[in-house]
């Protein structure tokens, strides 16, 4: 503004001395000066009158950000167990931030500049917010849960003012079309019109959301649905782009399948698209469907009549000394294959210890390769994970002994104790621990054998979500701080017990901490004696 100042003051000056040196050559000549300092006056108020605008703008981020960032940085943690909060985290600093920076440029204010250059190498990227889009969409199928309800807050349990704007439901449409995912672009497309229709304010045109939504309602095979979107888009735009060539082309193709159709036999067009309006399509997991019921509670198998049969005692670890005097408390979870779960397996100071530890270093959860033994990511696996040895802290090397104390196995020969976060819509889809038959490298670098079993700390309780569930038998496993679960991977034989394939549900809503650690064979010749019959 400085800089602008300057200019006009110059230019003035300018025409002053002009005037000067020729002051009574014409009074015409004097008065077009006069229009011209009027236009420099008026330009200086434009000017003005812009950088107000902006200040206003810029003011009322600072002020929409400040009353955010208090509620948020009172309680962190709390603040992002909510998934619309952690997205619309996401969405704020990749899209809306950026735009920010680009009002302030228009005047450079070197202080803002250089604190929020600083700051940007760790703001999310344009994948991160992907990534957030797509674990709501997660969640929403796993719990079936309607675009609607979900832009309002209104979570199972759970009602809030966290709100899915306009512009926030394109968005998460946009990134499920680009990604070719036109049953969700549906369903958030749809959601976004809806909210047009009752007078929301948006970026985003009505015509923009038409044009995608008639699009991904033609991939999903409903050709007079996409026309009658077309034509409502023709008649905002009767210039679109594409909409008439759209339109004749999706008009000629279902002239083709009316051959065999009566006009009248199609459906309302006006209908809202809801979940169950087109079908989900398959996708790689095998026990879709399953899995998923049992993250939300249902299709759990365990009868009263099995229930009977579960117990809870206190276990010493067959005497183990430092277990006699305060034998942990041992509840049966499921009986076969047998999952047990001790109370009070780690204390608050220890969790938070292994917590602290462990944040330093979370990055991308990865999975072991098959095929190569080589740790890689995957999308069935969304969290993050750090790996702590005993060395790095007194109580990693208690809780480790700890383990060994409790399951009787050593864990000299185990991996190293595993942290993982789950975030918004965080998942690990159903695997096996073991390696099978047709993996017989997956631990050869290793050189200890194969995972005998498996010994999983819930470091976090999690509101909504992020059960452990095994698809085979119909189990269900809710995070509960503070306890741990336990269970064998592999017979006595040596044999995997293919019914211990387990997933890790999508958190709902909360935030999920675990550790686990995976025991394996060698070493433990003598503590489990390999049995003679495959399946025992």
């Amino acid at each position: 503004m400085r800089k602008l100042l300057s200019v006009v003051v110059w230019t003035l000056l300018c025409c002053s001395l002009s005037i000067q040196e020729d002051i009574f050559t014409s009074i015409g000549q004097m008065t077009d000066l006069i229009h011209t300092e009027k236009e420099l006056v008026q330009s200086l108020k434009e000017y003005i009158q812009a950088e107000e605008s902006k200040l206003a703008a810029v003011k009322s981020w600072a002020n929409k950000l400040d009353s955010l960032t208090r509620v948020s940085s009172s309680d962190p943690e709390g603040f992002l167990a909510h998934p619309v909060n952690a997205y619309k985290l996401m969405k704020r600093l990749h899209t809306e931030w950026s735009q920010l920076e680009s009002l302030v440029l228009q005047d450079p204010s070197e202080g803002f500049i250089s604190n929020i250059s600083t700051h940007r190498p760790f703001f999310p990227d344009q994948e991160d917010e992907k990534g957030a889009a797509k674990a709501l969409m997660r969640l929403q199928d796993t719990y079936q849960l309607d675009s609607e309800s979900f832009s309002r807050g209104k979570l199972p349990g759970l009602h809030s003012n966290v709100l899915l704007t306009v512009d926030d439901c394109f968005d998460m449409g946009k990134t499920a079309y680009n990604d070719g995912d036109y049953y969700h672009s549906v369903l958030w497309m749809q959601q976004a019109l809806r909210q047009l229709d009752m007078g929301e304010d948006a970026v985003a045109s009505k015509a923009t959301v038409l044009d995608y939504l008639s699009y991904s309602v033609y991939q999903m095979g409903d050709l007079p649905r996409a026309i009658e979107l077309t034509l409502r888009l023709v008649a905002l735009d009767s210039g679109h782009q594409r909409a008439g060539a759209n339109l004749r082309y999706f008009e000629r193709l279902l002239s083709k399948q009316l051959t065999e159709v009566k006009q009248s036999e199609l459906t309302s067009f006006e209908e809202p698209i809801q979940i169950g309006t087109y079908a989900r399509p398959k996708d790689h997991l095998p026990e879709r469907e399953v899995y998923e019921a049992l993250c939300r509670g249902e299709g759990v198998q365990m009868t009263e009549k099995r229930r009977s049969g579960l117990f809870c005692r206190y276990h010493d670890g067959n005497r183990n000394p430092r277990l006699l005097l305060r034998p942990m408390m041992e509840e049966d979870e499921w009986d076969s294959p047998r999952i047990v779960r001790y109370l009070n397996a780690l204390s608050h100071d220890e969790i938070e210890t292994i917590k602290r530890l462990a944040k330093p270093n979370l990055a991308r959860a990865t999975v072991r390769d098959p095929k190569t033994g080589v740790l890689t990511t995957a999308n069935y696996r969304v969290s993050k994970s750090a790996w702590l040895e005993g060395e790095d802290d007194p109580v990693v090397a208690r809780v480790n002994q700890r383990i060994e104390d409790i399951t009787g196995l050593t864990v000299k020969t185990a991996e190293l104790l595993q942290v993982a976060n789950y975030g918004v819509g965080g998942q690990y889809e159903p695997h096996f621990d073991f390696a099978r038959k047709d993996e017989p490298d997956a631990f050869k670098r290793l050189g200890t054998g194969n995972r005998v079993a498996t010994f999983l700390n819930y470091m976090s309780d999690v509101e909504a979500g992020g059960a452990t569930v095994f698809p085979d038998f119909g189990a269900a496993i809710r995070p509960k701080k503070g306890t741990a679960v336990f269970w064998y991977n592999l017979f006595s034989s040596g044999e995997g017990d293919y019914r211990t394939r387990h997933a890790a549900c999508p958190v709902l809503v909360g935030n999920k901490w675990v550790s686990n650690k995976w025991i394996h064979e060698r070493g433990q010749e003598f503590r489990r004696p390999c049995g003679l019959t495959p399946g025992n």
